[in-house]
């Protein structure tokens, strides 16, 4: 039997996060391979694991990690706020979002859990995560903007609950275009209504079309007179689209002009896309 050393024991809790006689018994039974000891703590780590897959997540924490012209965003739940704000958790979240927005090739939910992260599958380090914090975790969702000219702006806003990941098109990126999205993120998170697309043509025609027979609806009941009925449903339309297009809506910061004009204040910049994430607001997706 091998000789079984402190320090082999410190780096395997440091490796693993396993308890320190879980170490000892690992080492034992792998003859003093670190490797093998570890193989052996994930494979009894992933047998508890198994027992709380499936439990509720209805915490955890909202990450975003911007590369170059691409940026990430990331949602990590688990089961209490407890562990959502512990290093080990939020290390997790922080380096899924990393990988995502260094990698093309991950721009799915799928395919984040299949990628491989430091030499290891990143489902494999969420069911590790599971042993090791004692609760479920689940990766929900995730997304990732890229742009060939201009930059990929984020805000995450209360203690991780709610974030925003925006793109802007320009001809450069400079610090002014970084501030100028980071503003436009943080409008995003706090506009009510939240916006749904960055403009009119952005907005599902089907949900324009529900809207409008709401309106037509709403103005027959109210004894509106039939030739005066398109003008009022246009009107209520418009006022519609004003509230959830981006760009039309009143910048939080000031009120006085809107995102649409706040934008044109910078020249030739344009929002490509935006994504908005609360934290709670998302099916989930388990790792098989």
């Amino acid at each position: 039997m091998a000789e079984i050393s402190a320090k082999d024991v410190k780096t395997l809790r440091e490796q693993t996060g396993a308890g320190m006689m879980d170490c000892k018994r690992a080492l034992a039974d792998a003859d003093g391979s670190l490797k093998k000891a570890t193989d052996l703590l994930r494979e009894r780590g992933l047998a508890k694991a198994g027992k709380r897959e499936g439990r509720t997540t209805s915490e955890g924490v909202i990450a975003i990690s911007i590369a170059g012209r691409a940026g990430a965003m990331v949602e990590l739940a688990c089961e209490t706020d407890f562990v959502a704000r512990t290093d080990a958790f939020t290390a997790l979240s922080d380096r899924l979002a990393r990988a995502v927005a260094e990698d093309a090739k991950i721009a799915s939910l799928d395919a984040l859990l299949g990628a491989p992260i430091d030499g290891e599958k990143a489902q494999d380090r969420v069911l590790a995560a599971i042993a090791v914090l004692g609760e479920n975790v689940v990766v929900k969702r995730v997304a990732r903007l890229v742009v060939d000219a201009g930059v990929v702006g984020g805000y995450v806003h209360a203690g991780g609950k709610l974030g925003v990941l925006v793109a802007l098109g320009a001809a450069d990126g400079g610090p002014a275009l970084a501030g100028l999205a980071k503003d436009i993120a943080m409008h995003i998170a706090a506009a009510d209504p939240s916006p749904v697309a960055v403009d009119r043509a952005g907005i599902s025609p089907a949900l324009l079309a529900s809207e409008r027979e709401i309106y037509r609806k709403q103005a027959l009941a109210s004894g509106k007179p039939e030739k005066i009925l398109d003008k009022i449903v246009d009107g209520k339309v418009d006022k519609f689209v004003s509230e959830v297009a981006l760009v039309e809506q009143p910048f939080v910061k000031d009120p006085d002009k809107s995102v649409g004009q706040l934008l044109a204040a910078h020249g030739a910049v344009n929002v490509s896309a935006f994504e908005r994430f609360k934290l709670g607001q998302s099916e989930e997706v388990h790792p098989e």
